[in-house]
Parts: C-alpha cells; structure tokens; sequence
C-alpha cells in the first residue's frame, strides 16, 4: 500500500517549493518574513529606505508557513527569517543584507536585476 501521508506531504512540499521559485523568480527581491521579527522588519526598512521594491512573504500568515521554512532550510541551510533573495540568489538574512549595503554592494545587485528585466521587457516578442 504504501505510506499516503509522505507522498502528500511530498507533493506538498512540491508545491511549496515551486511557489517559493516562482516568487524568487518573479520578484528583484523576495524576503522570506514573520510580521513580528524584528530583524524581519529591520531588512523591510532598509528596501524601503533605498526606495527598492520588494516582495515580502509573511510566514506567519500562511497555513503552510512552517512547510514553507521547512523547504526554505533545505534551499538555503536555515530556517531562521529573514530570508533574502535578489536577483534568484540568497544573500542571506538581515545582518548580511545590512553588511552587504554598509559594502555598497546591495544596490548593486538590485539594479542588475532591473537592467535584466527592463531589457526583457524591451525584447520583442517572437512567434515561430
């Protein structure tokens, strides 16, 4: 017969994952967030002060936030929020994120990212 409840949580864990890819994927930057952490909420500012748009996914209002850590840990080596990507790439979570802007390296990286989807948007599109 096999076990039912692996393969749904299996499958679940599927889904979760291509939700987080396609939130990375679809997003400069994506901060994997809990509405009551404060280093959640000190990398938020730090977006927000440098006027860079951002997608935050709040954890805790999610039904499956606790899988969603789950597969998060397995991407990126840890559970703990916030849990930051720019560009489709972790860069770890508040204090690296406010290291990486004290190094002038975080902006940067968001604005390769919106040269690269800019000039997406500039390709014309072609049908075979």
């Amino acid at each position: 017969m096999g076990n039912s409840t692996s393969a749904t949580t299996n499958l679940s864990n599927v889904a979760t994952a291509n939700q987080i890819q396609e939130a990375i994927l679809d997003n400069c930057v994506v901060i994997f967030s809990k509405t009551t952490c404060s280093y959640c909420n000190m990398a938020k500012k730090l977006f927000r002060d440098m006027n860079v748009n951002y997608k935050a996914i709040e954890l805790d209002t999610y039904e499956n936030g606790k899988q969603f850590q789950d597969v998060l840990h397995r991407m990126t080596g840890g559970r703990t929020v916030p849990r930051i990507f720019i560009n489709g790439t972790f860069v770890g979570g508040a204090t690296d994120t406010q290291r990486l802007h004290q190094e002038g390296k975080l902006l940067p990286l968001v604005s390769q990212c919106q040269v690269q989807r800019s000039r997406n948007l500039e390709q014309p599109c072609s049908f075979p």
